[in-house]
């Protein structure tokens, strides 16, 4: 059956209404309200549009959306089809337009969210997020053909967030038109609440399943939220049924999350897991250096090494430390060094979280206690004003770090580790010795963070 072309501009007409509540602004005014219904022929209802990328931007993007308005509107299923109308341009004939629809597709498909710095050149690779980095950087190259869904896992302030963003990112910058969203499961709840409170859940499913890839932080918030539960339980399906990638971080694995559904978890298991452990020592040295690299500030490597030795437990306390450090020799109109550093993290570091003194660490208060210079403590010189206070770092360093003796003598300006030997057992044999006794109680107790000693 043949609609006449009046009956065809009605229908539409109330369909515009409710497409403009649940379209991006952009996409509505671009695409959606330039193309007209020439047709109602059967069950289908054909449209006339101006340019060949509005025709693809239609049928990949907006189609779906259209047909569930059109039968609310008509009650019937209606198919729908888009071709080019008689004036419309040939690819690439009017370029100045396709340039314009080309940057509203970018800023509307980019998600608010994605922060521009969380880039695979920016993270920094190490033994403790080697495989989750490789499994990240898979997905962004291939989406949805290599790891579909890909969780990642790991504690607090390790990265997670910073390599689900870098898939946003890599993916647009190959392909601007691709519709990443980026939240994390408490806005996918609250927004998910909002839209059944006020009669909104086609918009609430429009935002998350009209995507290419869905990156969603921190699932584990999901945990006691049945109707959430069952909501992303079939977001899930639409989108793996429909081959688009799904991204999930979490701080623990699937199957220690508290009461999440089983098909849930199920589904989860279905592509890839990825831990992401504590960085070891080298590594943390390295995000340093990268952090101060990209503030364009030079930090002596002798501070990114104590800053990496005394917070060893997550890289945002990491960066955290060392901003605390350059805006205190900010502040004080002085260069980075290792004496500042010790005095800018005094606070930080103690006393809540106590850790093991670092070798620059113990060599910077023992230098203090005896009123001699770093470079002096490491210097050849033998005079018995250094002798001392040099034998005691050692020994001290000895018992409180786990650095061996070659370590220890590069540490100490380059020296055999026969030197730090004797100084360890010179000092043991003086232990008996009320000065020396009373000595070596006060550093530790200033290395502790106790200065009434």
């Amino acid at each position: 059956m043949e609609s006449s072309q009046n009956d065809t501009l009605t229908v539409w007409s109330k369909c515009l209404p409710i497409l403009r509540e649940r379209l991006p602004v952009p996409t509505f005014e671009t695409f959606v309200r330039s193309a007209s219904p020439v047709l109602c022929k059967g069950d289908t209802f054909q449209f006339e549009v101006g340019a060949p990328l509005m025709k693809d931007w239609l049928e990949s993007k907006c189609k779906q959306l259209i047909m569930e308005v059109l039968r609310e509107v008509t009650g019937k299923n209606l198919r729908i089809s888009f071709a080019l109308g008689n004036g419309a341009s040939k690819p690439g004939e009017n370029w100045e337009a396709e340039s314009l629809i080309g940057k509203i597709l970018i800023e509307e498909n980019q998600s608010p969210l994605l922060c521009s710095k969380y880039t695979f050149d920016t993270f920094v690779v190490g033994n403790s997020n080697q495989f989750a980095h490789a499994a990240c950087l898979a997905v962004a190259q291939t989406p949805a053909n290599a790891y579909n869904p890909l969780f990642l896992y790991g504690g607090v302030g390790l990265g997670k967030t910073h390599l689900m963003q870098a898939i946003g990112n890599h993916i647009f910058s190959t392909n601007p038109v691709a519709r990443v969203v980026y939240a994390s499961m408490e806005k996918f709840t609250n927004e998910f609440i909002i839209s059944v409170s006020d009669g909104k859940m086609s918009d609430f499913r429009n935002r998350y399943r009209n995507v290419d890839v869905l990156l969603l932080d921190d699932i584990q918030f999901i945990i006691g939220k049945e109707r959430t539960q069952e909501e992303f339980f079939y977001t899930f399906n639409e989108l793996h049924g429909a081959s688009k990638q799904i991204v999930i971080t979490s701080d623990r694995p699937p199957k220690d999350i508290p009461t999440l559904e089983d098909r849930l978890r199920s589904r989860f298991e279905w592509g890839l897991i990825a831990d992401i452990q504590i960085p070891d020592l080298e590594t943390r040295a390295a995000i340093l250096n990268k952090k101060a690299e990209l503030e364009g500030i030079r930090v002596p490597g002798e501070v990114t090494s104590y800053i990496a030795e005394v917070v060893p437990s997550n890289i945002r306390e990491l960066e955290g430390a060392l901003i605390r450090v350059i805006a205190h020799t900010s502040l004080l109109k002085v260069p980075v060094s290792l004496e500042i550093a010790v005095e800018a993290l005094k606070d930080f570091l103690a006393p809540s979280n106590p850790v093991k003194p670092s070798v620059p660490r113990i060599q910077q208060v023992v230098s203090d206690y005896f009123g001699v210079t770093l470079d002096e403590l490491n210097s050849p010189k033998r005079n018995q004003r250094l002798v001392k206070p040099r034998q005691i770092a050692m020994y001290i360093c000895r018992d409180l770090t786990d650095a061996s003796l070659p370590t220890l003598g590069e540490c100490f300006g380059g020296r055999d580790h026969t030197t730090v030997l004797y100084a360890c057992e010179k000092i043991e044999s003086m232990k008996d010795d009320p000065s020396v006794a009373q000595t070596l109680k006060n550093i530790v107790a200033k290395l502790n963070g106790n200065n009434k000693s």
